[in-house]
């Protein structure tokens, strides 16, 4: 398969990258940094904002690695997931986008969120809020093949790759153990996983580690 990962350095996308490579993948990064960090083959320096039609023909899915934490940059998850969505309108490619915890839901009537809880960590309130809004703005599209894909609540930069997930849905869901885990490493494979088989058109889904 042909894919692109557009914000290529940041880490969750490195990860996205060597699984998929590991895999026989065609992988092409973008990123508006000088150096590759990617660990992509094939890299070109450009920013999200600037890609065009013409950059992203021929790839079966791009996925979106974008992130940002700091509040005057937050917007940001929003603008880049549209403009993305705007140049795929319509295409067979499809867009997968490393989504966030916070916008789960913790209730079957999928009335209330993780966020919204009273135990919510105030530093994570507005990234959390952002990414929210960006599904939102994702669900009013249905001209494009998007997969919005939710790490656990516990997103682990070192975690170890143990190769084992559990595929969920909407809601916040713990493992065996009662946990709401996951590495990057293994949120990784179920991405590339989710890239080969496209069963999640249109969907948020979820992962957590065994």
């Amino acid at each position: 398969m042909k894919i692109a990962v557009v914000a290529a350095n940041g880490r969750v996308a490195q990860k996205v990258v060597k699984e998929a490579q590991e895999r026989g993948f065609d992988v092409t990064a973008y990123a508006r940094e000088d150096e590759n960090k990617s660990g992509a083959a094939t890299y070109i320096k450009k920013d999200i904002l600037d890609l065009t039609k013409e950059d992203l023909a021929g790839f079966d899915a791009v996925v979106d690695g974008f992130g940002a934490w700091e509040e005057d940059k937050l917007a940001g998850h929003v603008k880049t997931s549209q403009h993305l969505c705007d140049i795929l309108s319509g295409t067979d490619i499809r867009l997968l986008i490393v989504g966030g915890a916070g916008s789960l839901y913790v209730n079957p009537e999928h009335t209330a969120v993780v966020y919204e809880g009273p135990d919510f960590p105030a530093m994570f309130l507005p990234l959390a809020k952002a990414q929210g809004e960006e599904l939102a703005k994702l669900r009013e599209r249905n001209d494009v093949k998007w997969t919005f894909i939710s790490p656990a609540g516990d997103f682990q930069a070192d975690g170890e790759r143990s190769g084992k997930y559990i595929l969920a849905g909407e809601e916040l869901t713990l493992n065996s153990k009662g946990e709401s885990i996951i590495s990057y490493a293994d949120y990784a494979i179920a991405m590339v996983d989710e890239i080969e088989k496209g069963d999640h058109i249109r969907q948020r889904i979820s992962v957590v580690r065994e």
